[in-house]
C-alpha cells in the first residue's frame, strides 16, 4: 500500500510538471501545438517520476548497477511511457480536438485515465524484483557476480 500511496504522490508532482510544461508550451508567443505540447510535457514528467519513484516510491527494492537502473528506466518508459503517450495524445484529440474542451481540464481526465495503468507497470514490470532476490525485509540482495564486480573496482 505505501508504494501505491508514494506513486501517487510523485504522480501529483508530475502532473505539476506536465501541467506546468504544457501551459508553458502552449502559451508563448509562438505556441507550440497542443499534441506536440502533450507528447514533450508527458516525456518530462515520465523523467522526473522515474528519478523519484527510483528513489523513494520503490527505495526498497533498490538498482546496484548503473546498467540495472538504464534497464528500469528502458522499461518504465516503454510501459508506463506508451501508456502515458498514447493515453494522453488519444484523449487529448478526442476531448480537445473533438469536444472542443479547455487543454488544462482535458489533460486532468487524461492523466487520471491512465494512472491506475501505470502503477500496476511499475510495480510489476519497471521496479519489479522476484522474490527469490529480496531478503527476509524486502530488500533486493545483490548476486555474487555483482558483489564481486563491485569490490573489484
Amino acid at each position: 500500500m505505501i508504494h501505491f500511496i508514494r506513486f501517487n504522490i510523485v504522480g501529483v508532482l508530475g502532473f505539476a510538471l506536465q501541467s506546468g510544461a504544457l501551459f508553458v508550451l502552449t502559451h508563448r508567443a509562438h505556441p507550440v501545438g497542443y499534441l506536440a505540447a502533450t507528447a514533450a510535457a508527458v516525456e518530462l514528467a515520465i523523467l522526473n517520476n522515474f528519478f523519484w519513484h527510483q528513489r523513494w516510491t520503490w527505495k526498497d527494492r533498490p538498482s546496484f548497477t548503473r546498467r540495472e537502473t538504464l534497464r528500469r528506466l528502458a522499461k518504465f518508459n516503454v510501459t508506463n511511457g506508451a501508456v502515458s503517450l498514447t493515453g494522453n495524445l488519444v484523449l487529448m484529440s478526442i476531448l480537445v480536438g473533438q469536444m472542443g474542451l479547455p487543454v488544462a481540464g482535458a489533460n486532468v481526465a487524461s492523466v487520471a485515465a491512465c494512472s491506475i495503468c501505470n502503477f500496476f507497470l511499475a510495480d510489476r514490470i519497471a521496479f519489479y524484483v522476484p522474490a527469490g532476490k529480496r531478503d527476509e525485509s524486502g530488500l533486493e540482495q545483490e548476486d555474487s557476480i555483482h558483489r564481486l564486480r563491485r569490490l573489484h573496482r
